[in-house]
């Protein structure tokens, strides 16, 4: 039995056609790259303005993208330890429930609910800045008369 492998292929595509096919793709790679990069800045604009209104130091470590992990777990005063849920590869399975614990503690340290830490772990490019602007829901204390 003949083991090579003898199929000829003819090359049957227009120029005109790949070139397109490659415009688009290069087209879609652009407007994704746009799209991140527009998620990413919204994300970290959103994180250090959190910072600042909790009195978090170093709120520049918002665009840094292993510092911004720290940030948070500054701003939810959680232990240090818990970064090794985010960078160890099998650990980092727990780092997803982590991520909820962390930004619902977030939520509350700004006068909102934990529904609001759950909606900002799960859709940030809405509930981050959310919780960055918006004042508290905690209604302020009555003067003693």
């Amino acid at each position: 039995m003949n083991s090579q492998y003898n199929y000829q292929y003819s090359g049957n595509v227009p120029p005109e056609a790949a070139a397109g096919a490659f415009a688009l793709a290069g087209g879609v790679f652009i407007l994704v790259m746009v799209f991140v990069l527009i998620l990413y800045v919204v994300m970290a604009i959103s994180l250090m303005k959190i910072a600042k209104r909790t009195g978090t130091e170093n709120a520049w470590f918002a665009w840094i993208p292993i510092l911004n992990l720290i940030l948070m777990l500054q701003i939810a005063k959680r232990p240090m330890w818990w970064l090794i849920f985010f960078l160890v590869p099998i650990l980092n399975i727990a780092g997803i429930v982590m991520q909820f614990i962390i930004w619902v503690d977030i939520a509350k340290r700004l006068g909102k609910t934990a529904v609001f830490g759950v909606l900002a772990a799960l859709i940030p490019i809405i509930f981050m800045p959310y919780l960055a602007f918006s004042g508290s829901d905690k209604a302020p204390a009555q003067p003693v008369q």
